[in-house]
């Protein structure tokens, strides 16, 4: 009869100790909710819940709390990121910077700064198609160049440096490799693989991250999203190749069908893997006061057939969508839809009302401004296009 693991240890797994798989490496954990779940269409956490959830991470054990997207000056998420300085200081959170060309990266840095940004983790489109929509030129040179003079600035101001392959999983090695070792030889401190689009294996995401672990005096990160249900598993995969860190969110709350969800990664890592780092029992308590802030009810899922799935509020997203989906929406019966609170911009709202016949006449810059104006007096309610729609017509009769 086998020997249960000894009762002293609170919420060990039971069963043989030698059961347990070793790690090359015990995972350390940033978690996005209050960048990624926050940006989430039709999501907008306060600065109550910034700091509520910015504790109860770093209680649990979390290293690093991302927060908040910074594009330039006068950050709109300004409020997010200094309650987050304030519940548990600078030294644990991050912010993402957006990269899209050398101007406009210079001045969101310079906004970080003022904000009392230690860390920042670029933002930077390394696939092909993603390149080819949000930078000046798709080539390997102008992405690696630019890829460098951020980081450069960034540690010319002092800062801690994660630099991203966003839709890096479907980046090719040759693609991929190069510019993560000059990322690194321009003083990047870390690069985080993004699996922006669902899209890997475990066994894959293995392969994928020993190409980056193989690089000398590389520290790497994994960032999965979970339309097919695998970001904890491709994240611990990511660990078995070497990977020291994992980006989670709490409830698995996130674009594209979710991320990789705090609560299940670390009890998995207790399970399976004997890990006792964490103190677990603050979960139930985040993903709470997370579903609540996020207007989601009591329960985020995960997955292609839930009407968050292929929702967005970005205009890039809606126009192009196939860059952005793991597989079609009508392929599981399910639909596209824009789901917005308060990040209402004029293309956006151009998009919403094509082909409706009232964009006719319509001044779009005056009736975004009217309609943002009315959605903070009513509270922030959640607009679809039929709402932008009926909002338009309303604007018309005044």
């Amino acid at each position: 009869m086998h020997m249960a693991i000894s009762e002293s240890i609170p919420g060990a797994a039971r069963g043989p100790a030698e059961e347990k798989e070793p790690l090359p490496v015990l995972p350390r954990i940033s978690d996005a909710t209050l960048r990624d779940s926050a940006h989430m269409a039709g999501v907008e956490f306060t600065a109550r819940d910034a700091r509520i959830i910015a504790d109860l991470l770093v209680r649990t054990g979390v290293e690093l709390v991302e927060v908040g997207m910074v594009s330039g000056p006068s950050s709109a998420d300004a409020d997010l990121i200094l309650a987050t300085h304030e519940a548990v200081g600078p030294e644990h959170s991050m912010s993402l910077v957006m990269v899209r060309d050398r101007q406009q990266v210079a001045k969101a840095l310079d906004e970080a700064v003022r904000l009392g940004v230690k860390s920042v983790m670029f933002s930077i489109p390394t696939s092909q198609e993603h390149a080819a929509l949000k930078l000046a030129s798709p080539s390997e040179k102008y992405l690696t160049t630019l890829a460098k003079a951020a980081i450069e600035g960034a540690k010319e101001r002092g800062l801690h440096v994660t630099f991203s392959g966003e839709d890096g999983a479907r980046t090719p090695k040759e693609r991929l490799v190069p510019y993560v070792e000059a990322g690194f030889a321009a003083g990047a401190d870390r690069f985080r693989l993004a699996e922006t689009v669902a899209y890997l294996s475990p066994w894959q995401m293995e392969a994928k991250i020993a190409d980056l672990t193989a690089i000398d005096g590389s520290e790497i990160e994994i960032h999965s999203h979970n339309m097919l249900g695998m970001a904890v598993a491709n994240s611990l995969a990511a660990v078995r190749a070497g990977a020291q860190w994992i980006s989670a969110t709490v409830g698995g709350i996130g674009e594209r069908g979710g991320n990789a969800p705090l609560a299940e990664l670390l009890t998995s890592l207790r399970v399976v893997h004997g890990d006792t780092r964490f103190d677990l029992a603050h979960l139930t308590e985040l993903s709470r006061v997370a579903l609540k802030g996020a207007g989601l009810g009591e329960a985020f899922q995960s997955g292609p057939t839930t009407a968050h799935a292929f929702a967005y509020e970005l205009p890039g997203q809606l126009s192009n969508p196939s860059a952005y989906e793991t597989l079609p929406a009508e392929l599981v019966g399910n639909s596209r839809e824009l789901r917005v609170r308060s990040r209402i911009s004029p293309a956006l709202v151009r998009w919403a009302l094509t082909d409706s016949g009232v964009e006719d006449g319509l001044d779009t810059e005056s009736f975004t401004t009217w309609l943002t104006n009315r959605q903070e007096r009513d509270g922030r309610p959640l607009l679809d296009r039929d709402g932008i729609r009926k909002a338009a017509v309303d604007f018309q009769s005044i």
